[in-house]
């Protein structure tokens, strides 16, 4: 437990710091998990909404401190990667259909 006046006021400020940081992390880690569920379903429209999405709130997160840029990087690397394998593969089952249909 703080024992002195300052150490009091700054375990204060931590704790006001924290539920607001945790709001903001629960809120890019929904962002991002809804976009991968979209991006595993095949509905790429929506998709690349939710992507868009998630990819602002890490960014904001990141500027304000409560992530490390870092870390936004990483996780947005990675949802972009599961995108465009997604929109990849999609756009070759196109091909692949139109060409046994002729």
């Amino acid at each position: 437990m703080p024992k002195t006046k300052s150490a009091l006021k700054a375990a204060r400020v931590a704790e006001r710091k924290r539920l607001r940081n945790k709001s903001v992390r629960s809120a890019t880690k929904t962002l991002t998990s809804r976009a991968e569920k979209l991006i595993a379903n095949k509905d790429l429209e929506s998709a690349e909404q939710a992507v868009r999405a998630a990819i602002s709130a890490l960014d904001k997160a990141a500027k304000k401190g409560v992530i490390h840029p870092n870390t936004a990087a990483r996780r947005k690397s990675r949802l972009m990667k599961k995108f465009n394998q997604a929109s990849l593969s999609n756009t070759a089952e196109k091909e692949i259909t139109s060409t046994e249909a002729t």
